[in-house]
C-alpha cells in the first residue's frame, strides 16, 4: 500500500542540501523550499531513508518524514490540510513513455 509523506529538511551545507534536494526531486513533488510530498510504498520508503542517511550529518542536519496516511485518500483543504495565503494546488503529473 502506498502512503503519502511530507518530507522537510534543514541542512546547513550547500553540497549536502543539493544532494538531498535532487534525491527528493526524483521521488516526490516539490511543494515549497525544503518541502516535498512523496507517495511511497514500504520498499520505496526504506530506500529513501537509506539514501538520505548517506547525506545527513547527524549533528548538524535534520530531515523529517511525516506520514500523512494512505495515498488512496485525496488530500483536500479542510481534510487535514490547511493553507494560509496561496491555496495548495496538487501538481499535475504527466507520464512520459
Amino acid at each position: 500500500m502506498r502512503r503519502r509523506y511530507l518530507v522537510t529538511y534543514d541542512v546547513s551545507d550547500d553540497r549536502r542540501r543539493n544532494r538531498i534536494f535532487q534525491t527528493l526531486m526524483d521521488r516526490g513533488d516539490h511543494v515549497q523550499y525544503s518541502v516535498f510530498l512523496c507517495e511511497l510504498d514500504a520498499r520505496e520508503h526504506a530506500s529513501l531513508k537509506g539514501e538520505l542517511q548517506q547525506y545527513v550529518h547527524c549533528r548538524e542536519d535534520q530531515v523529517l518524514l511525516l506520514d500523512l496516511g494512505s495515498a488512496d485518500n485525496p488530500l483536500e483543504i479542510g481534510q487535514g490540510l490547511e493553507s494560509i495565503g496561496l491555496p495548495y494546488r496538487p501538481p499535475q503529473r504527466v507520464v512520459v513513455v
